[in-house]
């Protein structure tokens, strides 16, 4: 458990609060590509780490992030015409281009020079693996935009499932590094078979073990962290090992084990204190990853079925997450349809920032314990002006990454030769 003071601090993101100020030395995720995918199209709100934002692609299919408030009179440039390769304030006509640099001011005369000494709030945008990135902190700690581990190159399938959830950003981080929790929570989605290795087909993911209580190891590194959930598999339990690697990239990311077909990840932005925009994503080879389309019926996150067009879910707390007990009955052991809204039912029951004070954890909880201490760690270190967990030359190896396979018992984990699928 942690004290209420550790427990602000690691969940505290928005205006000067330390743990805020650390993720604004990463490229946050602001929206996916297909919310401005139009030249000259709708703009769109956008909120991280406590700053409301505006989203545009211009005429020219260049990218804007900026403050969502004219410099001018704050008027929200999100109802404003974007058009001619700039975002026009509808109050007095005030434009601004994707830098921020007003353009034009259609209120002041052209001898004011008025024009020439505004520049309006617009962060470096950067548009990769189907999603607008923004660096948020000061100009001069900016670093180059550098593909995270799930989407190393273009060439790769990324398909996204996106969810905005009213919760605290650490409470679902903790989820998606939390491996024990899916022989339980996930049990129907994710079933024991006699299979060599974790294995997707249209309904389910078979794994090759019954075993619901994993033993767990932890390697800490710069970047963040490697565990193991180290369980008895089905065939062999007396020679081998099933062994589920994750791997934790500070400050928001998991690299979740792999199925057959396609690798797995989740990276979130944490819109406020109590709000996150929670992405889970498969990518992999274009022959065996599915497409947008299929990995959010698959999840049970589609648009208009499963979610509003803000991508909010339609399950929440008032609808009790629209849990079929008759389907409990019959053998389901959550009721709850789609692996990302069973783990949200979680989150969102333990309150908008859980109270970590109250936890009573066990051995399972290894890698949550982890990550606590790692993320307050990294937290004081930065306010003591130490550089950011994570970034330049503490970012991940291109080499490292999750896995999951059947090894014998004498091999340690940590030395196995993993690879993507």
């Amino acid at each position: 458990m942690l004290t209420f003071e550790e427990n602000e601090l690691l969940c505290r993101v928005e205006g000067e609060a330390v743990m805020g100020q650390l993720m604004r030395r990463h490229w946050q995720v602001i929206c996916l590509s297909e919310e401005v995918n139009e030249p000259d199209g709708t703009p769109i709100r956008a909120r991280v780490l406590g700053e409301d934002l505006v989203v545009f692609r211009d005429s020219e299919g260049r990218l804007g992030v900026l403050g969502e408030h004219c410099p001018h009179r704050r008027a929200s440039l999100v109802y404003g015409r974007n058009e001619f390769s700039g975002l026009r304030c509808l109050y007095h006509g005030w434009k601004m281009d994707v830098s921020g640099q007003v353009v034009d001011m259609s209120s002041e005369p052209n001898a004011s020079g008025l024009k020439e000494k505004v520049k309006h709030m617009a962060y470096p945008a950067h548009e990769w693996a189907g999603m607008v990135w923004a660096y948020m902190g000061p100009s001069e700690t900016l670093t180059p935009f550098t593909p995270p581990a799930w989407a190393p190159n273009a060439s790769v399938r990324v398909s996204i499932s996106k969810m905005v959830i009213p919760c605290n950003w650490a409470q679902i981080m903790e989820g998606q590094i939390d491996s024990a929790h899916s022989s339980s929570l996930h049990s129907s989605d994710m079933t024991p078979s006699r299979v060599p290795g974790a294995t997707v087909n249209d309904s389910a993911w078979l794994r090759p073990s019954t075993d619901k209580a994993p033993r767990m190891q932890t390697q800490r590194d710069d970047y963040g962290f490697r565990y193991a959930a180290i369980r008895r598999p089905i065939q062999n339990a007396n020679t081998h090992e099933y062994i589920r690697a994750t791997v934790f990239v500070a400050p928001s990311t998991a690299l979740i084990p792999p199925n057959n077909m396609y690798n797995v990840a989740n990276i979130n932005t944490a819109i406020d204190d109590t709000h996150t925009a929670f992405h889970f994503i498969a990518w992999g080879p274009h022959e065996t990853t599915p497409d947008t389309d299929q990995w959010r019926r698959f999840m049970s996150t589609q648009i208009d079925v499963d979610l509003d067009a803000n991508y909010k879910p339609h399950r929440d707390v008032s609808n009790h997450f629209l849990q079929d007990r008759a389907a409990m009955k019959s053998g389901n052991f959550t009721g709850i349809k789609g692996i990302p809204n069973q783990d949200m039912a979680m989150w969102i029951t333990m309150g908008p920032i859980a109270d970590r004070s109250q936890d009573r954890l066990g051995a399972s909880d290894m890698a949550v314990v982890e990550f606590r201490k790692q993320m307050i760690d990294a937290a004081k270190r930065f306010a003591k002006g130490e550089p950011p967990i994570g970034v330049g030359e503490l970012k991940i190896p291109p080499t490292v990454c999750s896995f999951q396979a059947i090894v014998p018992k004498e091999l340690d984990w940590r030395e196995f030769e993993a690879a993507p699928v």
